[in-house]
């Protein structure tokens, strides 16, 4: 996320459903700041709805943080939110304590150094990295090498959707695919055993 010395509010994302249903919250004024529609959103959490409940997420390139505060919002446990830029990242711990959210920690970080870690697994991890940055290849190795993906993790990639194919490791079994204009998104299941794919396999 490019650095802005003073970001200022300049709109805002409004959380779909679940405990917080309806709250806006609003959204620093920063380059390359690109917030997931509602509408693709609301598609990504059918698709997790059967999963979610008590999950631990990672929202790898938080932003505006609309994909971490839904997750929340749906009752995942937990959310972990990376933000490479201070003022944004500043922005998300504001909105984190204006809903009393205890779930969600914001860490100001550059998430390839902070992948490179080694990690405790999530079982939901978000990817909606900054567009045309070629960050997304360090990003699926960095999580598969050091520990950061439960089994049977679902991960979720928002790209461009005229971007180069991305190394996706082999245990990741694509389960739902979507294009909306410019923007591709996806859902993969890190394989587990075959009886355990069976049993939550998203439909």
């Amino acid at each position: 996320m490019a650095k802005k010395p003073h970001a200022q509010p300049c709109g805002q994302i409004r959380i779909i459903a679940g405990q917080w249903r309806g709250r806006k919250l609003p959204v620093p004024d920063s380059p390359g700041l690109r917030p997931t529609t509602d509408r693709v959103r609301e598609t990504l959490f059918n698709w997790l709805a059967p999963i979610l409940h008590d999950t631990q997420c990672l929202d790898a390139f938080a932003g505006s943080g609309a994909l971490g505060f839904e997750a929340v919002s749906r009752y995942a446990a937990r959310a972990t939110l990376l933000e490479a830029d201070r003022q944004v990242a500043a922005g998300l711990r504001k909105n984190a304590a204006l809903l009393n959210a205890s779930q969600i920690e914001v860490i100001h970080t550059d998430t390839l150094r902070f992948l490179a870690q080694r990690g405790t697994p999530y079982q939901v991890v978000f990817l909606d990295p900054p567009f045309r940055k070629g960050l997304l290849n360090d990003t699926l190795t960095l999580l598969e090498q050091n520990g950061w993906l439960a089994a049977d993790a679902w991960i979720y990639i928002e790209c461009e959707a005229d971007g180069p194919a991305l190394p996706i490791p082999t245990s990741w079994a694509l389960q739902r695919e979507k294009v909306a204009g410019q923007v591709a998104y996806r859902l993969y299941r890190r394989q587990a055993t075959e009886q355990h794919e069976e049993d939550n396999h998203v439909d």
